[in-house]
């Protein structure tokens, strides 16, 4: 491997690194199916340009000189050098060409082991995956910095043996460069060295370059989009409205806002797990967007639980913010959200009709879809207001897995749950809660995520050791994983209180709410020594539930969901359940259209609200064609 200089002027070693750059940047493939979705081509990087035009521009001398021979005698004596910085990436490209193998024998068996995760990615507006996404994960950010610091070493080791070896040169040369500073005369290696290319972007229409504006995400080449960047991204509205709870938590509700509309929509998430996955899968395969392409008002809720402890107390400690349960998710940030939502809609409406009745009627409908956890907080929510003879605004549940029994987990979920339950509140304070604590770690995990993209083998191993570990469940877990609501800025984290409560329930085998495990507490909070069983007043739910499961779900089973529905049917409450062939994750994080549609078919049942126009206005039409009658 030596490395010559060319006529250009350029070295060989120089040239090779330029093109294993271009080259080796793999961010934007997309490891579909569909040749198709190949759609987007980039043009070389202006600064790429302007960097060969400034170095073949000057006219430099193409004769061999001796140094040169030296130069490349020590090349070779540095060669296993070379070969053993370069074992690393030769290995990891052989397992990305293996890989690439692999997913193209149709007939391979380790395919549906290894690749499952690509066949959940093949839409073309997919906002993680889709074609415009040029991050870099750890593995190529290593083998970038490696290309730079052994060219630096080489081309410092080439001009140290030319000045040793040329002194008449190297006195020529730093006599120049200590002149040119006086005389403003610039020498061609001084200019060289010193030009500074701003990083530009060249459009098809207008070729002159702008300048970037870098941000702190950009310069560290992470995904840190927001819901907003996401929505705003795709061309649609976007609004963010801040809610305060009873207890001094700050809810970010965000919104698709269609405000003359009379049927609104409000979705909630589950466990670790953002507003985000209902826009993740892009206009096609979301739901936030179908609901809105449907004429829906579209309300995205965020519970509590965020790395960045939104509170109205800025110096609350981190054990104090984190210690709440699924109680007050149901009881505390669902109401406020939901209010919310009514105060904004009632008011919008009466702006936009000025002349409507204002009667009791709630002058839209709203329904809901929740996913996991979210699923047993809107049950816990619509339960206890029925309970305590308060409105609860809706006219339709849509549950996607609802959380609320788990007597059949996985073998690491009943083994965790025997500790948690004891153990719980001890474990609280020291551990208040499951995250990622530091910006370097998120941006690390962040960045690995990506590498599991970019490197097909090392993404389906990882998919197989995750689908294992969670019992064999389906779900399309490296794609989660690079979402970006898990950034280096903000993360959705899991407060152990909310963990020991739903070892509570798997415990007692009942959908019950927080035992505080005294009857003096209990009775504080329910008026009764022992927590309420949720189960035994379904016959209070006045509004139709629609349930749907997954065979190949594990995290919260097909059977489990069944629960919910014999309960409720033997309780009289206007319920239908459905099962699909997917994993517990697919429900949200994977463009199912089977799903989406059948979710979209579930909301449309419920009629928007009518019209009423004042008694004033009834009269006179009726004055009117009275007139035209006689």
């Amino acid at each position: 491997m030596t490395f010559l200089v060319d006529r250009s002027g350029v070295s060989s070693f120089n040239q090779f690194i330029h093109e294993l750059s271009l080259e080796s940047d793999t961010s934007s493939i997309d490891y579909s199916s569909d040749d198709n979705n190949l759609d987007e081509t980039y043009p070389a990087s202006p600064s790429s340009h302007g960097s060969r035009s400034s170095r073949t521009s000057f006219p430099i001398n193409n004769a061999w000189h001796w140094t040169d021979l030296m130069a490349c005698i020590l090349s070779l004596i540095l060669l296993p050098a070379r070969l053993l910085l370069w074992m690393p990436f030769l290995v990891f490209r052989l397992l990305n060409i293996w890989g690439s193998k692999t997913s193209s024998d149709p007939g391979n068996p380790h395919l549906r082991n290894f690749h499952s995760f690509r066949n959940m990615h093949t839409t073309k507006d997919h906002v993680v995956n889709r074609s415009i996404d040029r991050r870099r994960g750890v593995v190529e950010d290593l083998h970038l910095a490696i290309e730079i610091f052994i060219e630096a070493i080489f081309d410092m080791l080439h001009k140290t043996v030319h000045c040793v070896l040329s002194p008449s040169s190297a006195f020529r040369i730093f006599r120049k460069l200590f002149s040119s500073a006086s005389a403003g005369v610039k020498d061609v290696d001084n200019d060289v060295l010193n030009a500074s290319i701003p990083p530009v972007t060249l459009g098809d229409k207008d070729p002159a370059p702008t300048e970037r504006n870098p941000t702190l995400h950009h310069a560290l080449n992470t995904d840190a989009r927001t819901c907003k960047d996401i929505i705003t991204e795709l061309g649609y509205p976007y609004e963010a409205i801040h809610v305060t709870t009873a207890d001094g938590y700050i809810l970010l509700l965000e919104r698709i806002p269609r405000r003359d509309a009379r049927k609104a929509v409000y979705l909630q998430h589950g466990i670790f797990d953002s507003s985000v996955g209902w826009v993740s899968n892009g206009v096609v395969g979301s739901s936030a967007f179908a609901a809105y392409d449907q004429g829906y008002d579209v309300f995205l809720g965020n519970l509590r639980g965020l790395v960045s402890r939104g509170h109205v107390d800025k110096n609350i400690p981190s054990r104090k913010y984190w210690w709440f349960t699924v109680n007050e998710l149901g009881t505390k940030d669902v109401p406020a959200m939901i209010e919310k939502i009514h105060e904004i809609k009632t008011d919008e409406l009466k702006m936009i009709q000025p002349d409507e009745e204002t009667n009791d009627e709630q002058p839209y409908k709203l329904s809901a879809i929740a996913h996991s956890l979210g699923g047993a907080v809107m049950l816990m929510y619509t339960v206890t207001r029925l309970i305590e003879q308060k409105p609860h605004r809706l006219s339709r549940l849509t549950l996607l897995s609802p959380a609320g029994f788990h007597d059949e987990t996985i073998f690491i979920l009943t083994v965790a749950h025997y500790f948690v339950v004891p153990l719980g509140p001890i474990l609280a304070f020291f551990v208040p809660a499951l995250y990622i604590p530091t910006r370097f770690f998120r941006m690390l995990f962040n960045k690995l995520a990506r590498d599991f993209h970019n490197y097909p083998a090392l993404g389906g191993l990882i998919q197989t050791v995750l689908s294992y570990t969670f019992g064999g469940d389906s779900s399309n877990w490296v794609g989660v994983m690079g979402l970006p609501h898990y950034n280096m800025d903000d993360m959705p984290g899991l407060s152990l209180g909310v963990i020991h409560h739903l070892a509570q329930v798997k415990w007692k085998g009942k959908f019950v709410m927080y035992d505080y495990g005294n009857a003096s507490a209990n009775m504080k909070a329910y008026g009764s020594p022992v927590p309420i069983d949720l189960g035994e007043y379904y016959s209070l739910i006045d509004i139709p539930i629609d349930l749907i499961a997954g065979r190949k779900d594990k995290i919260i089973s097909a059977a489990m969901v069944t629960r919910h529905y014999k309960l409720m049917k033997d309780a009289s409450v206007n319920v239908s359940y459905k099962e699909f062939e997917y994993g517990h994750l697919d429900f949200t994080k994977s463009n199912q259209e089977d799903i989406l549609a059948y979710v979209m078919s579930r909301l449309l049942l419920v009629e928007p609200a009518l019209k009423h126009q004042t008694s004033q206005k009834k009269t006179l039409k009726l004055k009117k064609k009275g007139q035209a009658s006689s």
